[in-house]
């Protein structure tokens, strides 16, 4: 059985892999992940390409509204497939192994995560602001709002 932290480096693994997928950093990322998984071996690297590229095309032929489920099942399913090899491994391969994991992760997400600075908003998933029947819709407001005719300016005002 494995460590929480180990769980937990599995999940934060499973979400890269679905976070990755369709983006500029996909074609290396993809590849770092199957050599880690290979663990030198080229057949199973070769068949790790293979699973990963199937999670890339699951994301992307999803449908709108199914979109969020496929990428919790393939999230959930790299979750799985990370702790299973952790698993599989000794003591000192795992520890090995769960060190390389993170540097592969940290390379990945350099940040940490999402951020913004004060007053902006950050999100690691798609943000949706949307305005209906005559509202004001933001993210973010700085200053005020008005909905409305403006008023006219002061001549002086120019």
């Amino acid at each position: 059985m494995l460590s929480e932290a180990m769980v937990a480096l599995a999940a934060a693994g499973g979400t890269a892999v679905v976070q990755a997928a369709g983006t500029d950093a996909w074609a290396g990322f993809r590849q770092q992940v199957a050599r880690w998984f290979g663990r030198g071996n080229a057949q199973r690297e070769s068949a790790e390409l293979l699973r990963l590229e199937q999670t890339a095309t699951a994301l992307e032929a999803a449908e709108a509204e199914q979109v969020e489920r496929v990428r919790l099942r393939q999230e959930a399913s790299w979750e799985a497939w990370f702790i299973a090899l952790l698993e599989s491994l000794d003591e000192e391969q795992r520890e090995r192994a769960a060190t390389e994991l993170r540097t592969l992760l940290a390379h990945q997400d350099p940040q940490g995560g999402v951020s913004a600075r004060e007053g902006g908003v950050a999100a690691g998933r798609d943000v949706n602001v949307k305005a209906e029947q005559g509202s004001i819709a933001a993210a973010v407001v700085h200053g005020g709002a008005n909905i409305g005719t403006p008023t006219q300016p002061d001549p002086s005002q120019g």
